[in-house]
């Protein structure tokens, strides 16, 4: 069974460029197109990690991971920001707010699906993702 990836990212071509990635490394994704929808989608799927992008319609990332912090159910999805806020602090910011790790935009894709791998948690059957 393959890892299910959840997408929060409201720019298409972002989407699009890492669900590619994704999906031609085995992964199932799930995207929402704004904060709330994020929030809700995890709470329905349960995803094994969540991508997050900070800039989004009606939550911000940091307020969508904020909030999914408080759901037990989700207690130990890993929460990778993916963002182009990469500006003194702002790792830090996304980190305090409850992301497990964060990846700068424009991603690279040669190494993004390693880069992810390093946050999801290890299955007995998969030596590593990607």
């Amino acid at each position: 069974m393959s890892a299910t990836l959840l997408i929060i990212e409201d720019n298409e071509q972002n989407l699009y460029l890492m669900r590619f990635l994704l999906e031609k490394n085995g992964f199932a994704v799930i995207s929402a197109e704004n904060g709330r929808e994020g929030v809700e989608k995890a709470l329905q799927y349960k995803p094994t990690a969540i991508l997050l992008d900070i800039q989004l319609p009606e939550m911000d990332g940091y307020a969508v991971a904020a909030e999914l912090k408080t759901h037990a159910e989700l207690d130990g999805t890993p929460i990778i920001a993916v963002t182009s806020y990469a500006m003194m602090g702002d790792r830090e910011t996304i980190l305090a707010a409850g992301a497990t790790g964060y990846i700068e935009k424009p991603i690279n894709p040669e190494t993004f699906v390693a880069e992810i791998g390093r946050y999801l948690p290890k299955r007995r059957e998969d030596k590593e993702y990607a």
